[in-house]
């Protein structure tokens, strides 16, 4: 990635100090900032001695300065060389350029190479083949491709298109007078004052020659070494680079002498260091912090170090549809002192961080709307991008995972959970007081929701897809870890005259994971959910797991879990299920998980009813019998699994049980992932969650099913029960209890602050439904906190019960409403979990 330095002996920034200056009589921590003389593009050195005998380097070179605080462009331009003495028969020899020189930045044009010198330049801009003369010559840059035909001072000086002139040693063609000769061993350079008073011999000397590109790299001056960094300050500081948008005003181009102090040094993941301003602006909008990208070569800086910094700014995506990060990448730095104190850190609490998340664009980007810093809170993190930040005894919200990253909230009463979250429950009610923690080091303490970082924690703020804006401290810079003492959770026993019916989603199991994830698995069946008499499982993967070779069956993986399940001192579950067909059921490819019931054969029976065609194919319907009793025609059967709105999905499975004489139906679910939804934290505000829309349909076409079952007979007892992917206040959950008219789902029945079975970048929230219909009227629920609450987890989702006494239900009766026509949907709001699977 590109970087920069500015010549010691020709202007390469607005205006320069004394070619005698140097990094060791600079004492300051930074320098003042400079003001640009000229707008304009011109020739700030040419040499054409390259490859003559005594000569250092092996080709000539001309370099161009962009003295403003924009680029300029070189598309379509040319520089172009006339000898000395021109005669009629001379002719002006072009070297056509692209691109643009960066503000304050330098553009190397390479040419004609001799057969001596030891030295190549460093990668040039652009490249030539003109054999320039070491002596005198004259050298333009040209609006245009075409080759000039002036030969006369008046002529060239007065071509519009002659956007700047160099004559030097004997030329006739100049800008007033020709600046000095120069020889095998010497350029000529602009003057350190960087004036341009178009007298040639004012504005130019000659000395060592010192070609520096875009990227700040450098050879000659006798040295024979190779890049140097930057040695003043350029045109811009780092609030002038971060603007008052999401996005730089110089995004694309090449800095120089950039200055700052460095706070941090990051040394995992993307490498690099972070620079700040002491010496900030009066704009609140404008970030003094940059994050520094260094690839994979370790940072050479220390924290306190005063620099300067060259190289090219950049807005890093880390992922679709998400905020960006504003970093200078390929850089070169010049340490000017160390020890330096450090600037103070902004404080991250409830005075600081706005209450409303994130502004609007009406689904499009935000990234050029101008900040507003305390009025939304992404907003307020985009103004300290890159600078130091800090939160005080923060509580864990999202425990460590194993990539280091942990949430905290510094907003200690913004709906705090029972256990120490923070509940998730509405679009329009986003926690802005969380933020993660990212460890700069590969530090950070593992630690469980409800846990805290005692005192303060102190880093720079930076960005992840997955979280948003974090904190990265080092280990120096952490609060003290403290462990309050979570436990997982253990319900009760049902009682004998309960049903006792569970979900839990046990996140991609095969019989390929290790022994350890079906011991704990099977714990958590047996301890935590007491050994419940129905289990539905989501994500049980086929006998080979993620191994695409056609397999379907999951009668290892099962016989695997379930002897887990009696070692650990639980029933001999049995199981149903119905195969997918391979690959047509989403989830990790060639896993092809499905849905299955467990059940414990001493307390409930199954009804196995087979279907009449192909079970993975054919639907299930609602039957009588002879009777007129209520019935599925097949059990396990699969609802609708031709529906496109099962595509790439799992298909639902329905089966028929009977527990002490009364038989209940029971939905296992597993709808489409978020997988495409816009982040919440992403720079399309609204967010689009496009996975809803098939949810949405997913729960239509299951909704219709139960109406179905419910018709046939009003007091069906139904328990519908999986992982939704999706929230109690969505549409698609709305959908599929027809708003509580048709399905109770019983999250809604807990005190506001138990409803969640998931946790994402920190928000505790619903993923896991249990689904009730009216005749289901005495029951006792739970949410089994396990997993989603802790660093060391054996899924990502947290199990639940439902208990229901069949023989006090069944009593009222299923009464349809009058079908009201569908409303218009409402326009997408603020986004998703991220459950991905």
């Amino acid at each position: 990635m590109p970087i920069h330095r500015p010549s010691a002996t020709r202007v390469a920034s607005a205006a320069f100090v004394a070619a005698t200056a140097t990094a060791a009589v600079i004492v300051a921590p930074l320098p003042a900032a400079f003001a640009a003389p000229s707008a304009s593009a011109v020739i700030s050195e040419a040499y054409g001695g390259g490859g003559n005998s005594g000569a250092t380097l092996t080709n000539d070179f001309v370099e161009l300065a962009n003295r403003s605080a924009s680029a300029y462009s070189l598309d379509g331009y040319s520089l172009q060389y006339l000898p000395a003495a021109a005669s009629a028969s001379s002719l002006w020899q072009v070297t056509p350029l692209t691109g643009s020189v960066a503000p304050g930045g330098d553009y190397l044009i390479g040419e004609g190479a001799g057969a001596g010198g030891t030295d190549a330049l460093p990668t040039v801009d652009a490249s030539g083949s003109i054999a320039m003369a070491a002596a005198s010559g004259t050298v333009a840059l040209v609006k245009g491709s075409t080759a000039l035909t002036c030969k006369t001072v008046a002529d060239c000086t007065g071509d519009a298109n002659v956007v700047d002139l160099l004559g030097y040693g004997a030329a006739v063609v100049r800008e007033g007078n020709a600046a000095p000769a120069a020889t095998n061993t010497t350029s000529v350079a602009r003057s350190a004052t960087g004036a341009d008073t178009d007298d040639n011999a004012a504005d130019f000397t000659a000395g060592a020659p010192t070609p520096t590109n875009s990227a700040g790299q450098t050879t000659g001056g006798g040295t024979g070494g190779g890049p140097t960094g930057p040695t003043a300050p350029g045109p811009l500081r780092i609030h002038d680079i971060q603007g008052d948008t999401r996005v730089s005003p110089v995004n694309g181009q090449s800095v120089v002498g950039v200055p700052g102090i460095v706070t941090a040094v990051r040394t995992t993941g993307s490498v690099g260091y972070w620079i700040q301003d002491p010496t900030p602006d009066a704009d609140p909008a404008t970030s003094e912090g940059l994050f520094v990208y260094t690839g994979s070569t370790a940072p050479t800086v220390s924290v306190g170090d005063s620099v300067l910094v060259s190289g090219k700014i950049s807005e890093y995506y880390p992922g679709t549809g998400t905020q960006s990060v504003t970093e200078l990448s390929g850089p070169l730095s010049t340490t000017l002192s160390t020890g330096n104190a450090l600037p103070a850190s902004v404080v991250l609490d409830d005075t600081t961080i706005p209450d409303t998340y994130t502004p609007t664009a009406d689904g499009g980007s935000i990234d050029p709307l101008p900040l507003e810093p305390t009025v939304y809170s992404q907003d307020f993190y985009e103004s300290i991008e890159g600078m130091r930040a800090s939160v005080t005894d923060a509580r864990v919200v999202g425990a460590t995972n194993t990539y280091g990253e942990m949430f905290v909230t510094a907003k200690p009463d913004e709906n705090p959970t029972k256990r120490g979250g923070t509940l998730y429950s509405g679009y329009d009610q986003q926690n802005t007081g969380r933020i993660e923690i990212v460890s700069a080091d590969g530090s950070t303490p593992t630690l469980n929701v409800g846990d805290e970082l005692s005192g303060t924690t102190t880093g720079p703020v930076d960005y992840a897809s997955f979280g948003g804006y974090l904190l990265a401290p080092t280990a120096a810079t952490t609060g003290t870890a403290v462990d309050n003492g979570l436990k997982p959770e253990v319900t009760r026993k049902q009682k004998s005259d309960e049903l006792a019916l569970a979900t839990y989603n046990v996140e991609n199991l095969d019989p390929t994971d290790g022994a350890d994830k079906f011991t704990r698995l099977a714990q958590g069946v047996v301890t935590n959910l007491a050994s419940p008499d129905i289990v539905t499982l989501e994500e049980i993967q086929d006998d080979n797991g993620a191994t695409d070779d056609g397999t379907v069956g999951a009668e290892a993986t099962l016989t695997k879990f379930t002897d887990a399940i009696v070692a650990a001192g639980g029933p001999r579950y049995s199981w149903r299920y119905v195969n997918p067909v391979n690959d047509e059921d989403g989830g990790e490819p060639g896993g092809n998980i499905r849905q299955v019931f467990l059940f414990n054969p001493k307390r409930v029976s199954f009804v196995d009813r087979a279907s009449t065609g192909d079970p993975s194919t054919t639907a299930v319907s609602v039957v009588k019998d002879k009777k007129k009793q209520t019935h599925l025609s097949a059990s396990p059967g699969r609802i609708d699994p031709s529906n496109a709105a099962w595509a790439d999905s799992r298909k639902p499975l329905a089966g028929e049980f009977v527990f002490q004489g009364k038989t209940v139906f029971v939905i296992a679910n597993h709808f489409i992932s978020k997988g495409g939804d816009d982040p919440i934290h992403g720079r399309f505000q609204e967010p689009t969650r496009s996975s809803e829309t098939q949810r949405k349909l997913q729960a239509e076409d299951e909704n219709a099913f139960v109406d179905q079952l419910l018709k046939s007979d009003p007091k069906a007892q139904i328990v519908a029960l999986g992982d939704l992917n999706d929230f109690e206040f969505s549409d698609a959950v709305k959908t599929l209890t027809d708003n509580g008219d048709v399905l109770t789902d019983l999250i809604n029945t807990l005190p506001a602050n138990e409803r969640y079975s998931y946790v994402y970048d920190g928000n505790s929230q619903t993923l896991d439904h249990i689904l009730t219909s009216p005749s289901v009227t005495d029951y006792n629920y739970d949410v089994v906190h396990i997993n989603s609450e802790f660093a060391d987890q054996t899924s990502d989702h947290d199990p639940q019960v439902v208990r229901i006494d069949v023989n006090d239900c069944g009593k009222k009766a299923y009464k349809p409403k009058p079908h009201k026509p569908s409303k218009p949907a409402k326009p997408s709001k603020p986004s998703k979990s991220g459950n991905k699977k």
